[in-house]
């Protein structure tokens, strides 16, 4: 074999070494072999995996310690077996998930900037507690999850893992509330609030987003997508029987507050608190349901054929 042959198979091969090294940089090291969405649709979105660190060892506040928040910040907000907490979107904007445990009951808060969507799960799948983190990847511009028990990555609002060897498992989405820490702290007085002391050095002070939530711009590309609001208008998504519907608040505001619908046949009640920009729907029974508040692109990137509520005339 000649020296120019060699050289040729060596760079032939440094090409391959190169190419995969890329393939698995740009998947950040999650095999999508089994995507159940189309491999092409997941992008990085800039962070390695982790680089954008969950909290895993959440510590909380008394309600009147918290002097960091303002009344006007945004939270989320939760209640399990009697225990209240909150945790400010200002914490979530740097972090994504919070692990947390309340009771005994393993949960996971998850909050994705681009998207304006917070959602909670029961961490658990299979009889098999989970323990979750920022894998880096978005899908319709929405944060892909990962569990560290099988590497299985997760749809944030698709609520489902979508490759690995979960792929096609579901988790289970709990009642969450998005509104103020004043409206929060009022409903639930004797509320826990996350601490910003969460082991990590960052400005929770500081919007790391700049001015994301009021242009008309995204980030990275969906696969559908719709002119109907303004990409960031913010809108409930109820999800009844397979039925999805969306009330955007641009619509709700021109309502009393209360209103009552149905979704996949399904009686439901959605009230608006026009003051704190906060949307909670509530079944029959008057329990909450685990609604999802985000920006209207979102929605419906993921759900094109939503019905949509609009407000009655006059």
């Amino acid at each position: 074999m000649t020296i120019r042959n060699l050289r040729l198979g060596f760079l032939m091969a440094l090409a391959v070494v190169l190419t995969i090294a890329q393939a698995v940089a740009d998947t950040n090291g999650f095999d999508l072999d089994s995507a159940l969405v189309p491999a092409a649709e997941i992008h990085a979105g800039g962070p390695v995996r982790d680089g954008i660190p969950s909290i895993d060892q959440p510590r909380f506040l008394a309600a009147g310690k918290a002097d960091y928040l303002r009344g006007a910040d945004d939270v989320l907000g939760i209640v399990r077996k009697g225990v209240a907490r909150a945790y400010p979107v200002r914490i979530l904007n740097w972090h994504e998930i919070v692990n947390d445990d309340i009771a005994g009951a393993r949960i996971a808060i998850t909050y994705c900037p681009l998207c304006g969507t917070g959602v909670a799960f029961a961490a658990e799948s299979g009889g098999r507690q989970l323990d979750v983190g920022v894998s880096g990847l978005l899908y319709n511009s929405d944060m892909l999850l990962y569990d560290r028990q099988t590497e299985s990555l997760w749809s944030q609002i698709k609520r489902q893992a979508i490759a690995g060897p979960l792929a096609g498992r579901k988790l289970t989405a709990l009642p969450l509330t998005h509104t103020s820490w004043s409206a929060w702290r009022r409903e639930h007085p004797q509320t826990q609030v996350l601490s910003t002391d969460t082991g990590y050095r960052r400005d929770y002070a500081r919007q790391p987003y700049g001015g994301y939530e009021t242009e008309r711009g995204l980030y990275f590309p969906v696969a559908n997508k719709s002119r109907r609001y303004h990409p960031k208008e913010r809108v409930l998504g109820v999800e009844i029987a397979g039925r999805y519907k969306a009330y955007p608040f641009a619509e709700l505001s021109k309502t009393s507050g209360e209103i009552q619908d149905r979704i996949g046949g399904r009686p439901v009640t959605i009230r608006f608190d026009w003051a704190n920009a906060s949307a909670r729907a509530f079944d029959a029974r008057g329990n909450q349901l685990p609604a999802m508040t985000g920006f209207w692109f979102a929605w419906y990137a993921f759900h094109p054929q939503t019905e949509v509520f609009r407000a009655p005339p006059g």
